[in-house]
């Protein structure tokens, strides 16, 4: 099966696009994720994008892979459950090179009173009994303990020690790029058969949908049996009867030395919030994410969300509350935000049901809006069962559940999909970022793009080749993700000219 996403098989294809089965509108996780789904059914799939994978929501998030602990919090079992259930096997099956379990720490400081310590307890503890309902091995994702300060300070050396009582650990699901998630699964369609067009908008839906190829500016029809709509928070533009009301989540990037370099994730109770908590989030790479904020978002939604100035205040404050070190707007080094494609419906919008639903437009066209990237997968699946059903198309059943992406390996041919790859030769930073596929990148030129930057001249090769990126931005902030720094992006800059020019 041919994977690779490039220029010239785009212009191919393109070339082709005349009738398929199922046309799929958007390109983030769940669009590329209903691509995968319909292809691996047997039908004849276009997926297309105004922009890149993953341009919109599914780049922004916190990159957590989550089981759902706060929407057990609110009464939302079935979401909670769906979410536990589809962490499981992204886990285990379908992504483990790029997701894997990450330790969470809740600091017991003075702000955080023995009764919310002990609500949250038994909180975790439903919370690891989601895990057990959902077939999630202990092996992976181990229980819940309370830990001492010694332990605490050892996951969190940058943490204020005076008046810390230890803290409270338990593990969850984080995945190392929420846009190579993405990549991944374009690639995987493609490997099916589907057509993945990029830079290619789509100005009408129907049984002859119109599209405009964003390169050339020219126009065509195509037309498809089944179509949905997987554009997110812009998904309105093409379904003018659907009611959304957008959300703002924004993060912050931050130097993990500033912190201590912790390793292990911290859970920062919001005050006067019940079950509302500040993210930090170590990625790695020498950079720590501060997230997240639920800011209502009116008017159109713009392609790129800016924090604001109030976001990035809050964010500060919540870290500057229980971290030693003073920390300043000046030691922000980079900062990001997504819009969350909610139903609109009354009340704030952090108590919105992060439940997807699935609707069907006067036009025919089947629009699935809601959820979260955790459960991506399962709302491609919807989407695709309620588009053939309604066009009566015949084919398989859905088997993403047990396909593993490219990269994860394949379990039938004896691979173990948690072990990396075989050659320990192969750099492991590579490893968590392609899996299987790494040591072919080891056989290139690794020179980093920038002072400082893991990232090396053979990703930006890779990317232009087997990825699909088609300028700077493609290469630099989403097929990497150098470029949330402003620095480190200008600096990457030229090795990005030279590989688009190779």
């Amino acid at each position: 099966m041919n994977t690779s996403l490039n220029r010239a098989r785009r212009a191919a294809e393109l070339a082709a696009l005349d009738e398929v089965d199922v046309l799929v509108v958007g390109l983030g996780a769940t669009g590329a994720g209903a691509a995968l789904d319909a292809a691996s059914r047997g039908l004849r799939v276009a997926a297309v994008d105004t922009h890149d994978l993953a341009f919109g929501t599914s780049r922004w998030s916190s990159k957590m892979i989550h089981g759902g602990l706060r929407y057990l919090a609110q009464g939302q079992l079935g979401v909670a459950y769906e979410s536990a259930v589809e962490r499981g096997t992204l886990l285990t099956t379908t992504a483990p090179h790029l997701v894997r379990p990450q330790p969470f720490v809740l600091p017991l400081t003075p702000d955080v009173s023995a009764g919310k310590a002990a609500v949250t307890r038994i909180g975790l503890g439903l919370g690891d009994g989601l895990r057990l309902l959902a077939g999630t091995p202990g092996r992976v994702l181990p229980p819940p303990r309370r830990i001492s300060v010694a332990e605490t300070l050892r996951l969190a050396p940058g943490l204020r020690a005076e008046g810390l009582r230890g803290g409270l650990r338990h593990w969850d699901g984080h995945v190392v790029d929420d846009a190579r998630l993405v990549v991944a699964l374009a690639r995987t369609a493609a490997g099916r058969g589907a057509s993945i067009l990029t830079r290619c908008r789509a100005l009408s839906l129907g049984p002859v949908s119109v599209l405009r190829d964003e390169l050339t500016g020219d126009t065509f029809e195509v037309r498809a049996r089944a179509v949905i709509n997987a554009a997110g928070v812009w998904a309105g533009q093409l379904d003018p009867t659907l009611r959304l009301r957008p959300s703002r989540g924004a993060h912050l990037v931050l130097p993990s030395a500033l912190l201590g370099d912790p390793t292990a994730a911290l859970n920062i109770p919001v005050p006067g919030e019940r079950s509302r908590y500040v993210l930090v989030l170590p990625q790695g790479d020498g950079r720590t994410y501060v997230g997240l904020t639920d800011v209502p978002v009116d008017g159109d939604p713009p392609d790129v969300p800016v924090p604001s100035a109030e976001e990035v205040a809050f964010l500060l404050d919540a870290v500057r509350a229980v971290f030693a070190t003073p920390i300043g707007e000046t030691d922000v080094i980079g900062a990001f935000a997504g819009l969350r494609p909610l139903l609109a419906a009354d009340g704030r919008t952090a108590d919105l049901s992060r439940r997807h639903a699935v609707r069907v437009s006067p036009s025919g066209a089947v629009t699935i809006v809601g959820g979260k990237l955790t459960t991506y997968r399962r709302m491609a699946a919807d989407a695709v069962d309620r588009a053939v059903g309604l066009a009566g198309l015949r084919c398989g059943p859905c088997v993403t559940r047990r396909l593993p992406l490219v990269g994860a390996g394949n379990p039938d041919d004896g691979y173990d999909v948690g072990a990396g790859a075989a050659d320990p030769s192969v750099p492991a930073r590579l490893v968590a970022r392609y899996g299987t596929e790494a040591a072919l990148l080891a056989r290139g030129d690794l020179t980093p793009v920038a002072p400082g930057s893991d990232v090396t001249r053979a990703e930006l090769d890779w990317g232009v080749r087997h990825e699909g990126a088609l300028d700077e931005g493609d290469l630099l902030d989403r097929r990497t993700r150098i470029g949330l720094v402003d620095g480190d992006r200008a600096a990457a800059l030229p090795a990005a000219r030279a590989a688009l020019a190779a």
